[in-house]
């Protein structure tokens, strides 16, 4: 892992940062991400969150991801807070459901009033 890279972790990267990072780092990092379009489509997914969930990035990129990728996720803890809120730092524990066995995770949702792309950055206990 570059220096770069350890300057970034979980609880600390901003949306900024995540914009502005090219694609070598963010499949790099030791978390999940997954970058959302306004309408909820996939533009960005890591290769950490694409070999967690056993799912290729072309499976889903341009994808709905709550309508398609992560149905787990379409609800009111998740999903309706990116359609409710203007913008959005928060972290929750959350259980991933979908496709595996329940596994407990951390997710941080990440949204700016002007940002082109939301994130969601999946930890999972090591």
């Amino acid at each position: 892992m570059s220096s770069d890279q350890n300057a970034f972790d979980f609880a600390t990267i901003t949306l900024a940062d995540l914009d502005r990072l090219d694609s070598t780092v963010i499949n790099d990092l030791s978390f999940g991400v997954v970058g959302l379009s306004p309408e909820g489509l996939v533009k960005v997914y890591n290769q950490t969150e694409s070999r967690a969930a056993g799912l290729s990035l072309d499976s889903v990129l341009n994808t709905h991801y709550f309508a398609t990728t992560a149905q787990c996720m379409n609800n009111f803890m998740v999903a309706q807070k990116f359609e409710d809120e203007a913008t959005l730092d928060t972290t929750l524990d959350y259980v991933l459901t979908l496709r595996m066995r329940p596994t407990p995770v951390k997710l941080r949702l990440l949204k700016g009033s002007d940002a082109p792309l939301s994130y969601i950055l999946i930890l999972r206990s090591r």
